[in-house]
Order: C-alpha cells, then sequence, then structure tokens
C-alpha cells in the first residue's frame, strides 16, 4: 500500500518548523538578561550534545547578568567552551562551578551580528518547510506511478503543497522582519 497523502500532517510538520524558529528568536534577546537567550546553546558532554539546561541550571542573577550552575565539575571547561562558541558574543567568568554571564549592552555591530543569526535561523527554518514539501511531493509520485491517483489530481496536490508551503515560508519572513525590527530597536 502506497503512502497516504495527508496535507493536514504536512501542515503540522511545517508548523513545527516555525514553532522552531519562533522558540529560538525568542533565545535572540536585545540587551537584557533572560535564561531562554541560552536555550539554544548545545554543550559537548558525555560524548553527545546536550542542551546547556540539561548540565547546568540557569538563572537571572541581575537584569544584565546571568547565572549558570554546572552540576559536574568537570563539565565547567566544556560548559564555558559551548557558550563562547555559540554566536551570542557572551563571554562567561567562571567562579568555581558557576559562570556569570555579563549581558553585553546592544551597540550597532552587535545588533547586526544579532540580526544575521536571526537570519540564518530563518533560513533554517526555510529548509525545514521545504524538506516536508519534498516529502508531501515525493507521496504524491509514488502514488501516481503506483497509479493510487491520477495526474490531474497529482498535480492539483501538487499545486495545494506549493500554496501551503508558500504560506508557511511568509510566516517565517515576517517572524524575521518583527524579530530584526526588535533587535534594531535602539
Amino acid at each position: 500500500m502506497a503512502a497516504e497523502f495527508d496535507i493536514s500532517d504536512l501542515k503540522r510538520r511545517m508548523q513545527g518548523a516555525i514553532a522552531t524558529l519562533k522558540h529560538e528568536l525568542g533565545g535572540l534577546r536585545t540587551g537584557r538578561a533572560t535564561t531562554s537567550l541560552l536555550e539554544p546553546v548545545h554543550v559537548d558532554a558525555y560524548g553527545q550534545s546536550l542542551p546547556l539546561n540539561q548540565v547546568a541550571t540557569i538563572s537571572v542573577a541581575e537584569a544584565r547578568m546571568l547565572s549558570v550552575q554546572v552540576w559536574d565539575k568537570g563539565m565547567v571547561g566544556a560548559v564555558e567552551r559551548a557558550i563562547r562558541d555559540s554566536n551570542l558574543g557572551l563571554s562567561p567568568t567562571t567562579e568555581g562551578q558557576t559562570l556569570r554571564i555579563r549581558i553585553p549592552e546592544l551597540n550597532e555591530q552587535r545588533r547586526k551580528e544579532m540580526v544575521k543569526v536571526a537570519h540564518k535561523y530563518a533560513e533554517e527554518a526555510r529548509v525545514a518547510v521545504r524538506h516536508v514539501r519534498r516529502d508531501g511531493i515525493d507521496i504524491l509520485k509514488k502514488q501516481l506511478k503506483d497509479k493510487v491517483i491520477g495526474e490531474d489530481d497529482e498535480k492539483r496536490q501538487e499545486a495545494e503543497i506549493q500554496k501551503v508551503t508558500d504560506q508557511f515560508v511568509a510566516e517565517v519572513d515576517q517572524a524575521l522582519v518583527a524579530k530584526e525590527k526588535e533587535i534594531m530597536q535602539v
């Protein structure tokens, strides 16, 4: 039996890409300390890549300072490295098993860097949406080959997939524009 074509499943998967994008953009805060700022950071720990919140407790110490309490003393260096290499422009100071991260005031250059990171996240989301589109079109082509549907149905459903894809790509672009405006606001 050929895989069943289901536009609502494709929409659900595309919505997942949008949710991931909004979550990642939420991590791009603008000048204020927030624990979600470190959510995209992954640490190479115990032979795998783990989210920072699985090896440490993240808290807001002051309005412009984060505190990261690393649970395993041997992981402090890896956590510090992961934060430095995260493209967030953060430089932690280590005090035993606690890392203090001062959130820099956003200057023009820093704002532009944040916008670049936002663009990268948006492009990843667009690619994810296009992968879902490709999967849907592959199902249609298989159904056509197996003579489950006719050419007219295949073309009509392919156009429907493209329309849905365009809607989700537009949603990605809207989220990016809103975040860019928020970042560049002085």
